[in-house]
């Protein structure tokens, strides 16, 4: 009998692609594609196939949709079998012919080139070259020229963006001429004889924002961009414009002096900006992540001018008369300020006892509550005393009518819930770059946190009357306060009136139905028995091989990454990194907004053989400008004997938690984090209740299930 044949061993490093030309006329390739060779050579060979003669003027490009970027020696790894390149002029040819229209085209043929160009600045090899030929200079001045109007600006605007977006140059290049060009073109939107394209205004908006932020030219936008020109350009209906908007007031916001800060927070304050952001941008409905970021972040920045004030205890003269303003409120049909002199020696004993009643904790020196606390706590008072009057005084009688047992002191509950809506506002915090949430009916009012703060110090009598609260449980009232304000909150009311109605419902009564529930299914799972005890260790090895199937099956399905850009997130760039299926590669790439790119899109690798290390938050070497966030991580790898590491920021902790488990996997390292010991419990629990079940008389059946009948086929069709 003759030895069977054994198959031939296959070559990892070559791989079958089809090659297409840049002209008609000729067929496609299908090739043999050696990683191992040059590309230069590999070039070489398609041309001469081709009869194509100087081929140092070609390389390949990607095909795919989501990448038409060069193929280097750096990203051929992302050549696959079954890839479809195409042979293309070079960088450097490109440039050159670029360059050289530039200079002496017609004005069609400098059009035609600029949309070419914005289309190819997104690719980093490309502006590579071209920054280095001294494009960016000769598109600078171009944009520079008040000849450069209509499809050439805009065009030239968008690549001029795309080039700078990949960091390699420095905004102080600009001169004045440059900036002004960007600010007339968003002021004069709407006055220009010819129509702007939206595209050139977004552009504009998007330089302005970045010049803010990175060139010391921020002045010059400061001055010359009115809030007028803003409020205009908040009325437009392109998305687009709207968001660039948005962004570009709060660079402003973020560089300017205080000063000029609290002209921008009360400017955008007033009823008619509200009423444009609330219209035009807060309610729609379509709201995109970006624009969610952006409005979230003008809300912390608004909110944030109230941090002098949170953090000041000085007690002067006008803070002084409002103390005595609430108290003359609170008490005005008293007789005290009569002429008499029996009232006269009264007066002070009786101002005392009034103090008491509005429940300050000094009330011979009302004014030593707020030099232990904040003057923001004094001013939330004095509008609730001056705007809802008759709310006021109700509560501040009906607590002075209690016994002192049960008195729920206003000065000290206020005092301290402004502190509880500082902490859960984040007030003071100035991390802005994973803030992804707003709340709509901050932009519905003049006052906002004010208001926030009488709807919220109303619940509190109310919850402190439902619960019968005394002096030694102040402290439970409050973190009952802080639950229906947090569960309210996630509601997103669109109005105070909304909120009001929802901290209404989440009542004392409900609060503690939802705990009594938490704690009962918390109990049912505890227990110190020996026989319960060796059931969990038993289960122990089942539950975490359960969640690390759960982990590496949330990396094969990939996660979206925010991309940062000398320690600022970078509006609409994001990462995006999954597991192959075999949990053997990392695949990651380029991706925009709105599309999930499949594995063969990620033309990036990384093998988990070549991984050596985790690091998580100030471990890792991208904390120092990426600073106050508490979601980075670092992939230590080797590649060519060198150490690297592939850094990132997780959208949100959950995925941070469930990345970490996920690289710890395949590290073979133990899952540490929090939200592992979490998904431990839960799931430990409920085995163990059914593991119980017949301990509370539920019979569980010891014969297998009836198996169904069969279906009439087995045509089924199943999405992956």
């Amino acid at each position: 009998m003759l030895p069977s044949r054994m198959p031939a061993v296959r070559d990892a490093s070559i791989v079958k692609i089809a090659v297409e030309a840049l002209a008609a006329g000729f067929l496609p390739q299908l090739i043999e594609f050696d990683q191992r060779q040059p590309l230069t050579s590999i070039i070489n060979d398609i041309c001469n196939s081709w009869n194509i003669e100087d081929s140092h003027n070609y390389s390949l490009k990607f095909t795919e949709q989501s990448n038409k970027g060069y193929v280097t020696e750096k990203n051929r790894c992302g050549v696959k079998n079954g890839t479809v390149l195409k042979l293309n002029y070079s960088a450097t040819k490109t440039v050159t012919d670029f360059l050289e229209i530039f200079r002496n085209g017609s004005v069609i043929e400098q059009a035609k080139c600029l949309q070419k160009l914005a289309s190819l600045s997104s690719d980093i090899t490309f502006a590579i070259e071209f920054i280095n030929k001294s494009g960016l200079d000769l598109l600078i001045k171009m944009i520079e020229d008040e000849k450069c109007i209509g499809e050439r600006l805009e065009y030239a605007l968008r690549s001029f963006g795309e080039l700078m977006d990949h960091g390699t140059v420095s905004w102080e290049i600009l001169s004045d001429a440059f900036v002004n060009r960007n600010i007339a073109a968003i002021s004069n939107s709407s006055n220009s004889p010819h129509p702007i394209p939206p595209h050139l205004i977004a552009s504009s908006l998007s330089i302005l924002e970045n010049v803010v932020q990175n060139s010391s030219r921020y002045a010059l936008v400061e001055r010359s961009v009115t809030f007028d020109t803003l409020l205009k350009l908040l009325r437009e209906q392109n998305p687009n414009i709207q968001q660039n908007t948005i962004a570009l007031i709060n660079a402003l916001f973020m560089r300017a002096d205080e000063a000029k800060r609290k002209i921008i927070a009360s400017t955008f304050s007033t009823k008619q900006y509200r009423s444009t952001l609330l219209d035009s941008c807060v309610l729609n409905a379509q709201i995109g992540k970006e624009m969610t970021h952006q409005l979230s972040v003008l809300q912390s920045l608004t909110l944030g001018m109230l941090e002098p004030r949170m953090n000041d205890r000085n007690v002067d003269a006008d803070a002084q008369e409002k103390i005595k303003e609430l108290r003359r409120i609170a008490f005005e049909n008293e007789s005290v300020e009569n002429d008499s002199a029996t009232a006269q020696r009264n007066k002070g004993p009786q101002q005392q006892q009034h103090y008491k009643k509005l429940g300050f904790k000094y009330d011979v020196n009302p004014a030593q509550d707020f030099m232990e606390s904040s003057l923001l706590a004094l001013d939330c008072m004095i509008y609730f005393a001056r705007n809802q009057t008759q709310m006021y005084t109700k509560v501040v009688h009906e607590n002075s009518c209690r016994s002192d047992e049960y008195e729920c002191p206003f000065g000290r509950t206020s005092i301290e819930l402004v502190k509880l809506l500082c902490d859960i506002l984040k007030i003071g915090d100035d991390s802005f770059s994973n803030r992804d949430q707003f709340h709509p009916m901050f932009f519905t009012h003049d006052h906002p946190f004010e208001e926030f703060f009488c709807v919220c110090c109303v619940a509190l009598n109310r919850t402190w009357k439902d619960m019968q609260a005394k002096n030694e449980d102040f402290s439970k009232v409050i973190d009952v306060v802080r639950e229906q304000i947090i569960k309210s909150l996630e509601t997103r009311p669109r109005d105070f009136e909304s909120f009001r109605q929802k901290m209404a419902e989440f009542s004392y009564a409900k609060i503690t139905e939802l705990r009594y529930q938490k704690w009962v299914d918390r109990k049912e799972c505890e227990s110190t028995a020996s026989a319960i005890i060796a059931l969990k260790e038993k289960l122990r090895p089942e539950i975490m091989s359960i969640i690390r199937e759960q982990r590496l099956g949330f990396l094969v399905e990939g996660t979206k990454f925010s991309k940062f850009n000398r320690g600022v997130r970078a509006k609409d760039k994001f990462w995006y990194v999954r597991l192959s299926s075999n949990y053997k590669v990392l695949h990651y790439g380029d991706c925009d907004e709105k599309t999930v790119p499949l594995h063969e899109e990620l033309k990036n690798e990384l093998r988990v053989s070549d991984m050596r290390q985790l690091l998580k938050n100030k471990d890792c070497p991208h904390v120092k400008e990426i600073k106050k966030l508490t979601t980075l991580f670092s992939i230590v790898y080797e590649d060519n004997s060198e150490s690297k590491t592939l850094d990132l920021v997780a959208p949100d902790e959950i995925s941070f938690n469930y990345w970490v488990d996920g690289i710890a996997c395949l590290l073979g390292l133990p899952m540490e984090s929090k939200q592992m010991k979490e998904d431990f419990e839960t799931l430990l629990s409920i085995e163990i209740k059914l593991r119980l079940l017949d301990t509370e008389g539920v019979d569980i059946s010891k014969e297998a299930p009836e198996i169904p009948p069969e279906p009439e086929d087995y045509e089924f069709n199943f999405e992956g």
